[in-house]
Formats: C-alpha cells, structure tokens, sequence
C-alpha cells in the first residue's frame, strides 16, 4: 500500500516575510509595496507575509496594516496568499487585528507569542484559540521565544492542532528535536522563519519558509526547495550554502532583518526606504558587504535550479524508453 499524499501546504511553500515600504519622509508605501510585492511573486514567492517583524509591525498603526494587506492584495492577491501579522502582546487588540485583516482581504493570519508578559502555557493556549475563533481564516502559530520570551511547547502546540483554523507554524524555536515531534504527531504545516534551516526543515518534514532573506533573493532561496523536489539533493544543499554568506550578514550580523534588507533593497534601487524609529538605517560597511554577499549570487539559483531539472528530464526520458522496451 502507498501512504496518502500529504495535503498542499495552506499558504504555498515559498513565502517572503515582506518589508513594509516607506516614502523618504517615513510615510506608508503602497506604491513601493504593490511594486516589490510582484517582484517578489515573479522571483517565485507564492505567498506573501505582511507586518511580520521584518514589516516593522510594531511601528505601524492598525489602518496602516490593513491598508497594506489591501493593496498588496490588489497587487498580487490572484497570484499568491497574502498573510497578516496580526500577533500582539494583547489578546483583544490581537483578535481585532485579525478581524481587520479579514475584512482588509487576507488569506491568513500569522499570530506571535504574546510577548513580554511572559504568559505560561495554559494561557497562550488561550490566547491562540481565541483569536482563531474571531475570524474565518486560517492561522500560523509564530514560535519565537527569542524575542518574545516564551516558548509554544510542543504539548501545546499538540493540543493547538486540533482546532480546524490552526493549519501552521513558523518556526523560529531552534529546537528541532521538538518541532519533529510535532510535524510527526500533527498535521500542522512548518515553515522556517530562520533562513539557514530551509533545507533541513524541509528535509524531515517542512513545507517551506517564511523568509526575510528573500526580500532580496526570492529565486535563490527558491531554488533551495525546488531542487529537493526534482531529486537533486546536492543541489539543494548547494543552493542553501551559496546563500550562506548573504543570510549570515542580514540576519546574523547584529542588525534585524528588517535594517539589513531595508538598507540591501535601496542599494539595488528597490522600493523599501527608511525603517522607523528606534531602528536605525544600517552604515555604509554594511551595505557595501551586503551588496557584495548579494553580488556573488548573482546566477547561482538559475544554475542550481537548472541542474535540478535536467536531471530529472533524464531520468524521465530514461523511464520512457526503458517502458518502449
């Protein structure tokens, strides 16, 4: 007997956490956003996550999100799911957040941790119940105790499977012994939200990443998963440590993700714009080294990729005429 297909993964498996564009006065974006919103899907994103961390959420008001789910929406919505950050460290200004984004036309919703009151687990349980009983979309669980402070369990996370709306995680836990136990036991989609761990999540059981990285490299990063899938295992693994050099400077480097890619983006003439206050814009060292990490990829992707479906026409083609005999 074979064993069933797994289901699709609920918001595509290559997903960009996107910036939140600025105009040089510090203002929301929407052209800026409609516009790296596409290049992000033609570089092969097939979802979008909005006013995540690396969108600066904390620095945004609540129109201004959902006036970014509507226009990125607009811009791309046909072609790729759209996911809100939503997560706060309040439950009812977390469950109006979600109910904003409904309305604004998301596909799904991401919800953080609450962070800095460090809840224990019984209670951020029911923080994440709550908010997937206030809206009819689906919902990704964000497990980042680094920043927030507290861990989602996998006992809970067990008993948050059950609920219909709860369908993934981004995973940002470090803790891969425990996530395994849980993509064994549940059929909650994993996403990495850590770039260097895209082809090993992917290889014991994740459906893809939720990445910052691929602000600026959306076909490299993509190229990761698409060769595991074609077979090419070493291309896989050559793709993910091509990009090494480049994910180490923008999320590894001392400076969030959200000042690395900023600061890469406007280097390559890309809408992004300042970040908000109290972050502040990356130097002139950075930059340069990151347009340098970003310059030595320049075709590594399309070659990894390449490669990848090559070999797999060949074995096609050796399957066809081997049936012909």
């Amino acid at each position: 007997m074979t064993s069933p297909s797994p289901a699709p993964p609920p918001f595509g498996r290559a997903l960009c956490a996107m910036v939140t564009p600025f105009t040089d006065e510090g203002l929301l974006d929407l052209d800026g956003a409609q516009l790296l919103a596409a290049r992000l899907v033609d570089g092969g994103c097939d979802g979008l996550v909005l006013s995540g961390t690396t969108g600066e959420s904390p620095t945004t008001s609540d129109s201004e999100k959902s006036a970014l789910v509507r226009a990125v929406a607009e811009a791309v919505g046909d072609r790729a799911s759209i996911v809100a950050g939503v997560g706060s460290f309040a439950t009812r200004h977390t469950v109006e957040l979600a109910q904003q984004a409904e309305k604004a036309g998301a596909d799904g919703l991401l919800v953080v941790t609450p962070y800095y009151s460090k809840p224990p687990q019984d209670a951020v349980e029911a923080h994440f119940v709550e908010v997937a009983d206030a809206s009819g979309l689906p919902l990704a669980l964000y497990d980042i105790p680094g920043r927030t402070g507290t861990r989602i369990e996998p006992e809970t996370m067990l008993r948050l499977a059950e609920h219909p709306r709860i369908v993934a995680v981004k995973d940002c836990a470090y803790d891969l012994m425990g996530t395994q136990k849980v993509i064994a036991r549940t059929d909650l989609a994993y996403y990495t939200g850590c770039d260097e761990y895209i082809l090993a999540l992917y290889a014991v059981g994740g459906v893809g990443y939720i990445s910052t990285v691929a602000n600026a490299v959306p076909r490299q990063l993509r190229s990761v998963i698409d060769a595991f899938e074609a077979g090419d295992t070493a291309g896989a693994r050559r793709a993910q440590q091509q990009a090494t050099p480049l994910i180490e400077l923008m999320m590894a480097s001392g400076l969030p993700g959200a000042v690395t890619s900023k600061a890469l983006l406007g280097a390559l003439g890309l809408p992004g714009g300042p970040v908000r206050a109290p972050l502040r814009p990356a130097g002139r060292e950075a930059t340069d080294g990151l347009l340098t990490a970003y310059e030595a990829l320049d075709e590594a992707p399309d070659e990894a990729l390449d490669n990848a479906l090559d070999e797999a026409l060949d074995e096609a083609l050796d399957e066809a005429l081997d049936d012909r005999r």
